[in-house]
């Protein structure tokens, strides 16, 4: 059956690992974003590896306006619909604190503007029947650390609501996969010290496409992050927050 991927963020590093993957399997592709013509540069590499077709079209998690004419694509499309939000922000914590209105921009990008996209996108999805949604969240959305609780905060709140979209497109037949990614080798933390197994992107979008092909509900990537995490979040909260982690 014919499936197309809307990729959302789709100029980030592992978006376009991902998308690769799908085109040379034979899936299309619907890359969105903000910048238009690097998008349409991934569509053009797609389109040459294998997907039947190769779109680019405009997408701002902050500008929900940008949001109906995808679900409108949606709508319109033949065969298997699919998403993976690869949408995320992350501005250094000391950044926010010196400019709170970063806080806003932050929770767009990385859960509300998602959350409100893939709420329209619902119905189209239950309709069918069918297709799988990505959310790409963060291991920093297990527990508020010093560095970046506000990024994980919006992380914390996206795994929530993924877990409850789980809940309602499960009944349908749609499956909803919650991604809890460590450290990746992306812009996002091109320049930051001391990073913990910083994995490349090429075996993040590997680990997703698995997931989403055996229906998993929640993965961590690399998978050493699971213990680490489970760690991490049994520290009781006394100890936790006299920690510089």
């Amino acid at each position: 059956m014919n499936q197309t991927w809307i990729i959302l963020g789709g100029t980030s590093t592992i978006a376009r690992a991902f998308a690769r993957m799908v085109a040379i399997r034979g899936d299309s592709v619907v890359l969105a974003g903000r910048d238009m013509d690097e998008l349409e540069k991934i569509a053009v590499d797609c389109g040459l590896r294998g997907a039947p077709r190769a779109d680019s079209i405009a997408f701002d998690a902050r500008d929900p306006a940008s949001f109906t004419p995808i679900v409108d694509l949606a709508k319109a499309e033949q065969g298997t619909v699919s998403a993976a939000v690869f949408v995320g922000s992350m501005p250094a914590q000391e950044e926010i604190d010196a400019d709170p209105s970063l806080v806003d921009g932050t929770i767009a990008d990385s859960f509300t503007g998602p959350a409100r996209f893939l709420t329209m996108l619902a119905p189209v999805l239950e309709e069918r029947g069918t297709g799988t949604v990505v959310g790409v969240g963060s291991v920093a959305g297990d527990r508020g650390r010093l560095g970046n609780y506000v990024y994980g905060a919006s992380k914390a709140g996206f795994h929530a609501y993924l877990s409850g979209l789980r809940n309602r497109l499960g009944r349908s037949g749609v499956h909803v996969v919650t991604v809890k990614p460590g450290t990746v080798d992306t812009a996002m933390t091109w320049g930051m010290e001391k990073l913990p197994f910083v994995a490349p992107p090429e075996k993040i979008a590997a680990d997703i496409l698995r997931a989403a092909d055996r229906k998993k509900d929640i993965i961590y990537t690399p998978l050493i992050w699971w213990p680490i995490m489970t760690i991490i979040r049994a520290i009781p909260e006394r100890i936790f927050k006299k920690l510089e982690i």
